[in-house]
């Protein structure tokens, strides 16, 4: 019997009579990032033997640098219809799947292994312990208890299919470094998408599911920060500021504005309302100069903010005016307000002319960045792109092309925002894949 070892684009023969004899896995799962260890451990509590085969030395590299260490592990809107809406398109095809494992099953799920979890900002849940690590250590259990083998140091380099009829083919196994073969009757496909790179997260698995005859779209940066050209940004590195209003803008006229959080970096802009911008904001750049407007008082508007300086101004009317703005925006941004203001630091606030005021006002209301770029995929949180998801039954998270290959987590084009809706999409993914290769649906 022959089958053809795919390696990226090239393909070359093998014969397989040498390892018949050997038992395959009942599941095979590539990738130890969250999808591959929940779908490990799903698939073996079913009753399945599982082997998971992990690149790096370590599972869950990625995981435990997700929101900065913390774990964004989910997002506490149990209302299916709700939470899928932030999808946007891609929700439709999610209900099935996420109408077997919610939300909340996979709050159940973490609190049985005693991580307790806590709701903050636009229902954003972290660990109560603030540490990715403690979701690690709940994944881990997990297999550990149900018996996954665990194979690491072990970069895979291709897909094994059996070369049979075009309508009967199936997935023979996976293939490791030196052409070596390890057998499995259903093998789930949880490497990632091409973000952060250095955590192993490569695009390996879109190159060989392109190799064997699936849709892939070339993957971008997705949630990922902004470059910002005006110097004195870099002035404000790890400073983040909550509650302002952040609008865009291309070629003077405006788009869209959101208001949330922004976190200061060494090069731009980051955190997550403006991550959730960030992919709208490079299809604007793709047709001219972008801007982005920070209203630092959003909930004053210019006569309530004009009457507010009044009153400050005349209550330190001998302070400086660069000592007095701190009584307006954080004192860190004050010294940049300033600059940006053209008034004199030096002078005294009682000698603020009305034209300076409004001139005060205006860039209160509109601090302009103007963007550089996108950083790059290695900067990116998650990338767009992935397998078309007309070709995958979110029923059992199978491919339509391979009824015993299951493609779970960012392998999917899923356009998903931050706020823990990325996580969670691995845990439903996984969970439903997981069970449905341990009980052999639609092969």
């Amino acid at each position: 019997m022959y089958f053809t070892i795919y390696l990226g684009q090239r393909a070359k023969n093998a014969n397989i009579t040498s390892m018949e004899t050997k038992t395959p896995w009942d599941v095979i799962v590539v990738g130890g990032g969250p999808a591959g260890m929940i779908s490990a451990g799903r698939a073996a509590e079913c009753g399945a033997k599982v082997l998971l085969i992990e690149k790096n030395e370590t599972l869950g590299r990625k995981l435990l640098i997700t929101g900065g260490g913390r774990c964004n592990v989910t997002n506490s809107e149990f209302d299916i219809r709700k939470f899928l809406e932030r999808f946007k398109d891609d929700g439709k095809f999610l209900f099935s799947a996420f109408s077997q494992h919610s939300v909340k099953d996979s709050l159940d799920f973490f609190h049985k292994y005693g991580m307790e979890t806590k709701v903050e900002n636009e229902l954003r849940t972290f660990p109560v312990s603030n540490k990715s690590q403690s979701v690690l250590d709940v994944l881990v259990n997990y297999m550990r208890e149900n018996k996954v083998e665990v194979l690491s140091n072990s970069p895979v380099m291709g897909i094994a299919v059996e070369n049979d009829e075009v309508a009967t083919r199936k997935i023979v196994g996976i293939t490791l470094k030196g052409k070596k073969v390890i057998y499995g009757k259903s093998v789930v496909i949880a490497t990632g998408g091409a973000s952060a790179p250095l955590t192993g997260s490569t695009g390996d698995g879109f190159v060989w599911l392109k190799s064997i005859g699936h849709t892939v779209i070339d993957p971008i940066p997705s949630l990922v920060p902004l470059a910002i050209k005006d110097e004195w940004v870099p002035k404000l590195a790890g400073i983040s500021m909550t509650d302002i209003k952040i609008s865009i803008f291309q070629n003077g006229k405006k788009h869209f504005f959101k208001k949330g959080k922004i976190l200061f970096t060494h090069v731009g802009v980051s955190g997550p309302t403006i991550l959730n911008m960030s992919r709208d904001i490079g299809d604007l750049l793709k047709y001219g100069e972008v801007t982005v407007s920070l209203d630092l008082l959003p909930s004053e508007d210019y006569g309530v903010l004009n009457t507010k300086l009044q009153e400050l101004f005349k209550e330190h009317d001998k302070k400086k005016f660069r000592n007095a703005l701190v009584n307006i925006v954080p004192s860190a941004v004050a010294p940049i307000i300033v600059d940006l203001s053209l008034i004199d630091p030096e002078k005294a606030c009682n000698s603020i002319t009305r034209e300076e005021r409004i001139r005060l006002i205006n860039l209160l209301k509109d601090v302009p960045l103007h963007v550089e770029k996108l950083l790059g995929v290695d900067k990116a949180i998650i990338t767009s792109g992935g397998v078309s998801l007309d070709e995958v039954d979110f029923k059992t998270m199978s491919s339509r092309l391979f009824p015993n290959l299951y493609l779970v987590g960012d392998i999917l084009n899923v356009d998903r925002p931050s706020g823990g809706f990325s996580l969670q999409l691995c845990w439903t993914t996984g969970f439903v894949a997981g069970e449905a290769s341990a009980k052999g649906l639609r092969r």
